[in-house]
């Protein structure tokens, strides 16, 4: 569902800028009153798997369309809603400059449609209320559905919003969003699929690890594999995925360029203008890896490389703020 820059109009990159960045500022805000430093490892993890897993894209049989992970939720319950956000806005970040995947005026949009409905609505409407008085395999997996759908379906309703505000008349509101909200209800169930197969797998091998575990606390932080070796089993998935993974990736168009082909005849518009001239030409020299392949080349291994790459900058970045918050806060104490 990233958007390119096309499709929304300055004034509303920059309307979606502004909220996002609001969101984002409460999200810091409410995570120095947590044990920051003690998120971050997981936060450098579980934003390489997004990464990877986004790389992914799967078939909707019978449609002609693909989709891939969101991630919104699984950060959510994973981190909390506020560590989730900032989490996806490093994901979303890299994958725009690093790789071209998205544009970078329509950056605050895509982080408002990708992460603020799953890190926060997905989590305070269904995932927290459903795990106040205990958490169970059953009731992770249903709201892992619950809220990957309910995140996809107002992320995709959002997309349709601002290209109506932005004035694109290649694509009319209401056949757009006839397009868009089937199309991403399947996706979100597959989104759902797959946040619950991980949910699960962490509420087995390490309960703790998993936002609102309310009810027998001391038991959950010693019950399972220890907590660096579920890291570590993260990380090793996040690679192999992005390295090897990504080659097999639907070749279909996601739910966003289908449903663009089934309305506007293409998946690409045309733009003109200082802004967007502006953004192309910062993407295009940070984007050493354009479209997750070798400059001029289409061979596999550039989509390897760009799995790989993408995965090591987030860890090393969690690396860095890591450090960098453990000073701070010894320094506060």
């Amino acid at each position: 569902m990233h958007m390119a820059d096309a499709l929304v109009s300055p004034a509303v990159a920059a309307t979606m800028y502004a909220a996002t960045g609001v969101a984002a500022a409460y999200s810091v805000k409410k995570s120095r009153e947590e044990d920051l430093p003690k998120k971050i490892a997981t936060m450098g993890v579980m934003g390489s798997f997004v990464f990877a897993a986004q790389m992914i894209n799967f078939t909707i049989p019978g449609t002609g369309s693909s989709g891939h992970l969101a991630g919104g939720m699984l950060l959510a319950a994973m981190l909390g809603p506020y560590a989730g956000f900032l989490t996806m806005i490093g994901v979303l970040l890299i994958q725009g400059l690093l790789f071209g995947d998205g544009g970078l005026l329509a950056l605050g949009a895509n982080i408002w449609n990708m992460g603020f409905y799953g890190c926060f609505l997905g989590y305070m409407l269904i995932w927290k209320p459903m795990m106040k008085s205990g958490m169970s395999s059953k009731k992770i997996a249903t709201a892992s559905m619950l809220g990957s759908i309910l995140a996809l379906q107002l992320g995709a309703f959002s997309v349709t919003l601002q290209t109506l505000a932005s004035g694109v008349t290649e694509l009319p509101f209401g056949v757009f969003v006839g397009a868009m909200q089937p199309i991403h209800l399947a996706i979100g169930a597959v989104e759902g699929l797959i946040t619950a197969a991980v949910l699960g797998y962490v509420f087995k091998a390490r309960p703790s690890m998993l936002s609102e575990v309310v009810e027998n606390r001391s038991k959950a932080d010693t019950a399972g594999l220890k907590r660096g070796n579920v890291m570590a089993i993260l990380t090793v998935a996040a690679l192999l995925i992005a390295g090897i993974g990504a080659l097999f990736a639907s070749r279909n168009p996601d739910g966003l360029e289908w449903s663009m082909e089934r309305v506007a005849g293409t998946a690409e518009l045309a733009s003109s203008g200082g802004a967007y001239s502006f953004f192309e030409n910062i993407q295009s020299f940070f984007s050493i890896l354009p479209d997750y392949a070798l400059k001029g080349s289409d061979a596999p291994i550039g989509t390897t490389i760009s799995g790989v790459l993408g995965v090591a900058v987030l860890l090393m970045i969690s690396a860095i703020l890591g450090l960098t918050a453990k000073k701070a806060f010894s320094k506060k104490k």
